[in-house]
């Protein structure tokens, strides 16, 4: 038998196929048309669709946007550039890793040097960024680090500053050895660094445009959150199964223990009360309650998860899973994966513009792709 609604709205508790809401409705559609209708409206809703893939001399190992509508790629080592664009897709500026270190910075250095950047984050409302370089390469320079060095003596590098209206390379600062992430606080105070291979942290003085402090973490820091307040900074540390937690007054360091094997990327939501790790060793995403200091829960994002952004409301995060070459958005209420979508080749890069609702992914094989939610 045919179940039928009356001709007027009403409210109706419809089940099928497992799919349970309360949604009003016009009469006389059979329920389970109803239900497959919502089923449909809410899969369309959660689906990320591709809607342009970039190209050109890029090799892209992050993509960062700037809040103020550009978006700035890292091409690494491999190209030796950082490639700018605006909403429309359009490529505004290659900029160059190449410096003369003594315009910058005091210190025996002559000529010219290379960097390889790795990383972005901005600072002034969009107006400045700050850009990591994984070496440099110049005379002086002759034992770099890797990703596969830990402690010892190697090449320090440098971190960029670039002004974003000229998109010029307009300061630079010493950091440790591979520095990879970088966290501005919101303040505009300090920029921080995590240095791979040095397993440190370089706090740089904005204002200064100089190293305030290294300070020892452990092997393989990654990402860095900072909260709301300025007042302190969260360490994903990859040799290790827990966060660092950075008292940005005083600079003493404790931990959040045991959040899971290689903790990569951390995001704070916008309340400060629950930090999100990428578990690069384990396939998941974790959700940290800060004050209790304990995972509350996980979820399995896929194969080796990297770089993840989380949206201004706190709703929703989205992450690349670099061996499994897919992007996922996961609901932060219920740490469930909302939906999945296919990449090219090592997804490594991600960030999401507010006003358009998309979301833009750096893949290593050479292109971004941008897909709308």
């Amino acid at each position: 038998m045919r179940l039928r609604l009356p001709f007027f709205l009403i409210v109706e508790e419809i089940a099928v196929r497992g799919c349970e809401t309360r949604r009003a409705v016009p009469g006389w559609f059979p329920a389970a048309v109803v239900c497959l209708m919502l089923i449909g409206a809410q899969s369309s809703a959660q689906a990320l669709e591709l809607v342009r893939t970039i190209r050109g001399d890029i090799a892209p190992k992050s993509i960062g946007y700037s809040g103020a509508g550009l978006f700035f790629a890292q091409n690494m080592m491999y190209r030796h550039t950082v490639t700018v664009y605006d909403r429309e897709f359009r490529l505004l500026k290659t900029i160059p890793d190449r410096v003369e270190l003594s315009r910058f910075v005091p210190g025996p250095y002559r000529g010219w040097y290379r960097g390889a950047p790795v990383e972005v984050a901005f600072s002034d409302s969009g107006k400045t960024a700050w850009v990591s370089n994984y070496l440099v390469t110049g005379a002086g320079f002759a034992n770099p680090g890797n990703d596969s060095t830990s402690g010892g003596t190697h090449d320090v590098s440098f971190v960029y500053r670039i002004d974003t209206r000229s998109l010029e390379i307009t300061g630079v600062v010493p950091a440790g050895s591979v520095p990879k992430y970088l966290a501005a606080t919101p303040d505009g105070r300090y920029v921080l660094v995590s240095n791979w291979c040095s397993g440190d942290l370089s706090v740089i003085d904005c204002a200064g445009m100089r190293e305030l402090k290294r300070l020892h973490v452990g092997r393989y820091p990654r990402g860095i959150a900072v909260d709301p307040a300025s007042s302190t900074a969260y360490i994903g540390v990859m040799g290790s199964y827990d966060v660092g937690v950075l008292n940005l007054r005083t600079f003493a360091l404790s931990w959040i223990r045991g959040v899971g094997r290689s903790p990569r990327t951390v995001l704070i939501d916008s309340a400060g009360k629950y930090l999100y790790a990428t578990l690069n060793g384990e396939g998941n995403v974790v959700k940290v309650d800060i004050a209790a200091a304990r995972v509350v829960r996980k979820a399995a994002s896929g194969a080796a998860p990297r770089s993840m952004v989380i949206t201004p409301d706190g709703g929703a995060l989205y992450v690349t899973n670099y061996a499994a070459d897919t992007v996922c958005k996961i609901s932060t209420a219920d740490m469930r994966v909302a939906a999945t979508v296919a990449t090219e080749h090592h997804p490594i890069g991600i960030t999401y513009d507010p006003v358009t609702h998309r979301v833009w992914v750096a893949c290593y094989s050479g292109c971004i792709m941008v897909f709308q939610d």
